[in-house]
């Protein structure tokens, strides 16, 4: 199926005359099989907000696009109607029949302690609590019959993260610490204490969708290849706004956000796509606010580089490397919009600057790791790189954008960064080594 997705002014066409991309937006959902029901990021019911209003919108729980329209404060049914009339306009429904039912439910667990759940949730944090427990809240309204929650506290300043959870959740989230600082780390600590099959991975700072793990957890049973083909090691899903309150909020989300289309896609290497730089291009296959994989899958991987992610010299790159090395063990990537993620963007301006060199940084870390763990993808990765590098030079130079969404001193510092990027991880592959040299020294082996 086709949709619209928030990426340019073209992509939100309820915009009115006297709206730019900068007009604060309130975001809610409707369903077209639900008439007059509106709903919140993460599914909890909403009454109609004045002003303008960007919705999700979906035909029986699937993603169809998003469209915009004005609604008058309290008027939910008006609101509704606008925003159903938007879709129907602008967005195409599924064409094969079946797609337009609701999708299968997962069937009922044999009850008993001894019954590993069947997915394990991973949410990293770092002293964001109040983040933390509206991230968690979403996902205890999940559908799903039977998975946990696991809690890493990454590198905490304070205790807030771990009472929040002993004393909110105490018998439904279970709290780990990862005392040194890092994305990755903090996913290999979950990892490590998780018990289902398949581990899902979101970040503190989103809300997940009641169906979320449904979604995720279909796409591993029925998405590989037609007639049989590379088993499907990973799954990805859609991540959409929370929110657009603000123009930082703005630019994040029509420079590209973390939305990857309402269309489901998957990848492998034995039917590549026509793009020429894959499987390099790491970032089409999803993002690590909305990914899961194999439990065996990935602890045959060795679970992330620890001298990738956030909180590294390497500033990121973790979900890019996993990505590409799920394909290069001969697994699969399914591309599932079904799983719903909402992402609350960093609301202040001044994060924008950091946020466009960690962009570029994460990538080019991803490339250095790449090669490091794969070191005979190098002369495909020369094949490819002066493409790449054209492509990365004409984004920065791009004046397509609607004007001041992404100045172009973003473009150049994402440029900058992917640049510094394989420096800055030989920097945190450095670093990792002293670590692990310092914890066997003193006879606690490393982390």
């Amino acid at each position: 199926m086709n949709g619209l997705g928030p990426r340019t002014a073209a992509a939100c066409p309820g915009l009115a005359a006297r709206d730019s991309l900068y007009t604060p937006a309130h975001v809610v959902e409707l369903d077209l099989a639900a008439p007059g029901e509106l709903r919140s990021p993460g599914g909890a019911p909403a009454a109609a907000p004045g002003g303008r209003v960007l919705a999700l919108v979906r035909l029986h729980g699937h993603p169809l696009g998003m469209v915009s329209a004005h609604g008058v404060l309290g008027d939910t049914t008006g609101l509704y109607h606008a925003l159903a009339e938007a879709a129907h306009r602008q967005l195409t429904a599924p064409a094969a029949p079946e797609a337009l039912r609701p999708g299968p439910g997962r069937p009922a667990r044999a009850p008993g302690a001894a019954a590993p759940p069947a997915v394990t949730v991973i949410v990293a944090t770092h002293n964001r609590p109040g983040m933390l427990r509206q991230c968690l809240d979403s996902l205890l309204r999940s559908r799903h019959p039977s998975y946990e929650i696991v809690v890493v506290d990454n590198a905490p300043r304070d205790d807030a993260a771990e009472r929040l959870v002993r004393d909110r959740y105490p018998s439904r989230v279970r709290y780990v610490r990862e005392s040194m600082a890092g994305l990755a780390r903090a996913h290999n600590r979950g990892l490590l204490a998780a018990r289902g099959r398949i581990c899902a991975f979101t970040d503190d700072d989103t809300l997940a969708d009641p169906g979320w793990l449904d979604a995720l957890e279909r796409a591993f049973d029925d998405g590989g290849a037609p007639g049989g083909g590379a088993r499907v090691g990973c799954v990805t899903g859609l991540i959409v706004p929370a929110e657009l309150a603000t123009a930082a909020q703005s630019a994040l989300e029509f420079h590209g956000g973390f939305g990857k289309g309402f269309a489901p896609r998957s990848w492998s290497l034995a039917d590549p796509p026509a793009d020429p730089l894959f499987p390099f291009t790491a970032g089409q296959f999803g993002s690590g606010a909305n990914m899961a994989f194999r439990t065996d899958v990935l602890r045959e991987l060795g679970g992330f580089d620890p001298s990738t992610g956030t909180g590294t010299p390497a500033h990121g790159g973790d979900d890019l490397l996993a990505f590409f090395l799920v394909l290069a063990t001969g697994h699969r990537i399914v591309y599932q919009p079904d799983a719903v993620i909402w992402h609350r963007h960093r609301r202040a301006a001044d994060a924008l600057p950091a946020q466009a060199f960690g962009y570029g940084a994460g990538f080019g870390a991803f490339l250095a790791a790449a090669l490091r763990h794969r070191p005979g993808a190098l002369p495909a990765l020369l094949r490819r790189l002066p493409g790449g590098i054209r492509h990365a030079v004409g984004r920065a130079h791009d004046r397509s954008a609607p004007a001041g969404v992404w100045p172009a001193r973003l473009s150049l510092l994402e440029l900058r960064g992917l640049l510094y990027g394989p420096v800055g991880y030989l920097r945190s592959v450095h670093a990792t080594h002293q670590a692990a040299h310092r914890a066997a020294t003193a006879g606690t082996g490393p982390s």
